[in-house]
């Protein structure tokens, strides 16, 4: 059973940056994807960015240039390095992880990020 946990979030000025960590574990199954996406309130998730099997990623328009997924391959472990934060980053962040080209996502619990003016 796929198993996604989250940590890093927090609270920072405007401007400031954060790295949020996400460990996947428990699939048995090559070419796992992962991604970050984030839901602020009273507004549906979005997503920020992901990353394939290949390494590649992509980012949401609105974090394109302040915002960097990296990967631990050896732990499992993916990254969002966010920087330049803006008030309207704020949103609970969530992490997920999928079998490249199949949709069904299993969800972390999501990590709180507010950043204030």
């Amino acid at each position: 059973q796929v198993q996604v946990v989250e940590s890093g979030g927090g609270a920072v000025q405007a401007g400031g940056s954060l790295r949020l960590s996400c460990a996947a574990s428990g699939y048995t199954y090559s070419g796992l994807c992962m991604g970050w996406f984030r839901q602020a309130p009273g507004k549906e998730r979005e997503g920020v960015g992901s990353i394939d099997r290949d390494g590649m990623t992509s980012y949401a328009d609105s974090v394109k240039g302040r915002f960097t997924i990296s990967q631990d391959n050896a732990k499992n472990i993916l990254y969002l390095q966010m920087s330049s934060l803006k008030p309207e980053d704020t949103a609970m962040y969530y992490c997920a992880a999928w079998r490249c080209g199949f949709s069904s996502k299993v969800w972390g619990q999501g990590t709180r990020v507010t950043v204030s003016s």
